[in-house]
């Protein structure tokens, strides 16, 4: 276990180098900079040079990049360009609303996508081919909305129509009822995808392990049909249904960047794309380097869960 963790940690430092790099010089090829959304068309071209070296852009590309790295070294992700507001400030503050949001999609979805896919492998198991293809249906269709159509739908028929959710409005911890009625639209929307990819993945998994010898076995010794299911057949079948759930846990970082601009959740998607319009750097940098860690993060804690459902696992 611990040869495994040094390996993974060792693997993090090249990749994170990686993103960090790529980011730095793919930004800079997009047209203007923090210069030019500030200045606008009110100031001169003295006063913008003036800007851009009280910003750091005047210095050439590569000492750009080695200050950066040498801030990341030190934990220091600078300023905002445009606010002068600290980075790392920011990002500790958004990023607790989009893990709550991420864990607790990925949480909801798991129960809901687990429980059906489970039912339509058994019902087509038994027989029941009904059942298996209007759930298979169901979970295709949904798959196949996009996350903002299904965002504007939501706030058309639960804010709009019906008044029950709000969809924008502050994020208040101290408030937990308030709270989860100001995230019920983000996470009926987020889940609603996931519930979708992983409820087949189990339908195939469970209705795969439903015909091994093991269960044959069981249900000949006479264990209740939903003990064999849930509890021989599930774990034996958990793998790629972890698998698919830790990937889907890090891609909703990422997925959350759209569904929090559409709700005004003040989350690291929201950050971020501020940051894009802005053309701010550093901050945009800095929040894609954090989405990178956590993905990576994510991915191995996937790994060390497959030991649990597997004891045959080996690192």
């Amino acid at each position: 276990m611990a040869d495994y963790l040094l390996k993974k940690a060792a693997q993090l430092i090249p990749t994170i180098l990686g993103v960090v790099t790529l980011v730095f010089f793919a930004i800079r090829l997009i047209p203007g900079d923090s210069t030019s959304y500030m200045a606008g068309d009110n100031l001169s071209g003295e006063a913008v040079d003036a800007l851009r070296e009280r910003m750091g852009l005047d210095v050439p590309v590569w000492q750009q990049y080695l200050d950066y790295l040498l801030g990341i070294l030190k934990f220091d992700f600078g300023t905002t360009m445009v606010s002068g507001l600290p980075i790392g400030q920011l990002i500790m503050e958004a990023l607790p609303v989009t893990f709550m949001i991420a864990f607790l999609t990925v949480l909801i979805a798991c129960l809901i996508a687990v429980t059906l896919g489970t039912i339509a492998a058994f019902s087509a198991h038994k027989g029941k081919k009904l059942i298996d293809q209007v759930l298979t249906w169901i979970a295709m269709l949904v798959d196949l909305m996009p996350s903002f159509w299904m965002a504007l739908l939501m706030m058309l028929v639960f804010t709009l129509s019906l008044g029950w959710l709000p969809a924008s409005g502050p994020i208040d911890f101290s408030d937990p009822v308030g709270l989860l009625q100001r995230i019920a639209l983000p996470l009926i929307v987020l889940s609603l995808g996931q519930i979708a990819t992983i409820a087949r993945i189990t339908r195939t998994s469970v209705l795969e392990v439903l015909n091994e010898d093991y269960i044959r076995t069981a249900r000949a010794f006479g264990t209740p049909q939903l003990l064999v299911v849930f509890r021989h057949a599930l774990k034996n079948a958990a793998m790629p249904i972890i698998t698919v759930a830790g990937l889907g846990f890090g891609n909703l970082l990422n997925g959350t960047v759209i569904t929090e601009f559409i709700f005004s959740i003040p989350g690291i998607g929201t950050l971020l794309i501020g940051g894009i319009n802005s053309r701010d750097y550093s901050l945009v940098q800095s929040v894609i380097l954090v989405y990178s860690f956590l993905f990576i993060l994510v991915n191995m804690m996937t790994d060390l869960i497959y030991k649990y459902f597997d004891p045959r696992v080996k690192f």
